[in-house]
Order: structure tokens, then sequence, then C-alpha cells
């Protein structure tokens, strides 16, 4: 099996061979599936989780699972359309991961600031943090309460920083609004306090 072009799709004949081969128990043929397919892949993983290493691990992860799973494969559909199912559900997965480390993330940050400072009911934290998104609060609790930096928290986001920057400054503007819709402290008086 020679390639002319490493990483690029195989014609489907050397593609089903290397199946058959595969299924019959010679595992060094998964390596053809492997180079055929890794690229795309990768690009496609990439696209949806936006994180470089978050891809080259889906990646691995899929190709794992494929190879676990080879057997499951019916030749009614093609083998590129299986892996991008398998890459797909794989890349959902991950995301939802990703959703609820943030939240649970959030959730033990804000049990900590209560732990220190148990706030009476309804307090000006409690309205303040009521009026924020899950998202919003967790970026005002990693920022403000943790102090982590912009570049720490799109480690643990997976944003990029600039992004968590402006989304900050937003967060910023639309707290210091609503101090002053409830008659509180001046523009000035919130701007030193950061």
């Amino acid at each position: 099996m020679e390639h002319d072009n490493p990483g690029c799709q195989l014609n489907p004949n050397v593609i089903k061979e290397a199946i058959s081969k595969v299924l019959a128990g010679e595992r060094q043929f998964f390596a053809t599936l492997i180079t055929a397919y890794e690229r795309q892949m990768y690009t496609y993983c990439y696209c949806i989780l936006r994180s470089r290493e978050e891809a080259e691990d889906a990646v691995q992860d899929i190709f794992v699972k494929v190879y676990q799973e080879i057997g499951r494969y019916e030749e009614r559909v093609s083998f590129s359309a299986w892996l991008y199912k398998v890459a797909y559900h794989h890349c959902l997965d991950q995301l939802r991961k990703r959703k609820r480390r943030i939240r649970l993330l959030s959730f033990y940050t804000m049990q900590i600031v209560r732990s220190y400072h148990e706030p009476p009911d309804d307090s000006a934290v409690d309205r303040l943090f009521r009026d924020l998104n899950p998202d919003e609060r967790g970026l005002l609790i990693l920022r403000v309460v943790e102090q982590y930096s912009f570049d720490e928290i799109a480690q643990i986001t997976g944003r990029s920083s600039v992004a968590l920057r402006k989304k900050y400054e937003r967060l910023r503007k639309k707290l210091v609004q609503q101090k002053a819709n409830e008659g509180g402290c001046s523009h000035g008086e919130v701007a030193e306090s950061n």
C-alpha cells in the first residue's frame, strides 16, 4: 500500500482492505486509516473545540474508540462518514464536560466565598449575582475574588484572554450602571475600587 501524499484520503478500496485486515487481527493496518484521516479529524475537532490541545487529544481518543469499535462499522455508510459521526459525538461530549467543569468551578468558588463571608439574606452580593448570568458570575468570581489573571481564566474556561478581557469590561460597565440605577456610588468610586 503506497501513499502518494501522507495525510490525504486513500481510495475507498484501500480503506476497505485496511478495515478488513484490522478486523482479521492485523492491527498494523489501522495505521493506514489513521494516516488517511488524521488531518481531517484534527481540523474538524479544532473547529468544534477551538483548542489545539483539546483537538489533538480528541483525535487520539477518537482513533482509539474507532479501533475498539471497528467491528460495529457497517459498510452501508462510508468509513469517513462513520468516523465523522464518532468525532462529532466525542466533541459534543467534550463540550459538555467543559461546560460542567465551568459550572462546578463557579459553584465551588461561590461556596468558598459564602463560607468566608456569609452574607445576610438578600445582601448586596445576592442582589448583584441575581442579575448576572452564570458565565458572568463565574468570570467575576475568578477575576475579582480569586484574582486570576485573564490568561489563567482563559486556561480554566477554554476561552481567549482577549475575549475574557472584553467581556469583563462589559460586565464592569453593566455593574456600574446597575449601581447607578440603584442610587449607589458614582462611576468614579467604582472605577477606583478596581
